[in-house]
């Protein structure tokens, strides 16, 4: 059952879609995805006061859409190009504190909606989820609470019940063009290459890449790739289909 301020729910009974809802919610949808996007779009027109304001593609869009359109709620997967979705997240909240931020993913790792909740998200919600919960989830961050779905919650009681309360990770160390660099070097790219990408001399990535590796505790490009799949910061290579761009 949902609190009587209406401001926070764990999977609680969701919004009767005929009930009136004061204001519109403007909405920005994050995800790698155009078939998903699309989804999206056509689960919330059920509901006429939510404007979907703006899509992004990959996670420095994200960012940028955001700042610029300035949505009331983002709507952010975790598995994004370019910049990995928490990071993503971490910099639309440190930039604009008022942008409500709503992970939808297909991860449930305790540690991954850890690292999505310390970096500023506001709930967190699983792509499996009724759409019903997922326009709840909407309008709850719009209203100002924090959402989390039932077995997203699960994974945050059991880390506490252990004992294990979520604290500093080593990637929380890295500063945010570490951190970029990082997701590059797991992508494959090359020093020359991040360099030309990023309009930085191969000095400072070479610098960025030892500190990264330091802070990290990695001592090869496997053990940095490696860390990266665990982090979610990229995904295993499908053996059949098309590539992403």
């Amino acid at each position: 059952m949902k609190p009587s301020n209406g401001k926070n729910s764990v999977g609680g009974n969701p919004r009767p879609f005929g009930r009136p809802v004061p204001g519109t919610v403007r909405l920005l949808i994050c995800d790698d995805h155009t078939l998903f996007r699309e989804g999206i779009k056509s689960i919330l027109r059920v509901d006429p006061s939510i404007e979907v304001v703006g899509e992004a593609a990959d996670g420095r869009q994200a960012v940028e859409s955001a700042l610029r359109s300035r949505p009331d709620v983002v709507l952010m997967d975790v598995s994004m190009p370019v910049m990995i979705g928490y990071e993503a997240v971490r910099r639309i909240s440190k930039a604009n504190k008022n942008i409500r931020i709503l992970v939808l993913t297909m991860y449930e790792e305790e540690e991954i909606i850890g690292l999505c909740l310390n970096a500023g998200a506001s709930g967190y919600i699983l792509k499996d989820a009724p759409a019903a919960q997922l326009i709840e989830a909407i309008h709850i961050l719009h209203e100002g609470g924090k959402y989390l779905s039932p077995r997203a919650m699960q994974k945050v009681v059991a880390q506490y019940v252990e004992g294990s309360a979520p604290a500093e990770t080593r990637y929380d160390t890295l500063s945010n063009r570490e951190r970029e660099i990082l997701k590059l070097l797991a992508d494959g790219l090359s020093v020359k290459e991040i360099a030309t990408l990023l309009d930085i001399s191969l000095k400072t990535v070479d610098a960025h890449k030892y500190n990264l590796m330091r802070k990290l505790d990695l001592h090869s490009r496997t053990d940095l790739i490696k860390y990266a799949l665990r982090k979610k910061l990229i995904e295993f290579p499908t053996l059949s289909g098309s590539e992403k761009p």
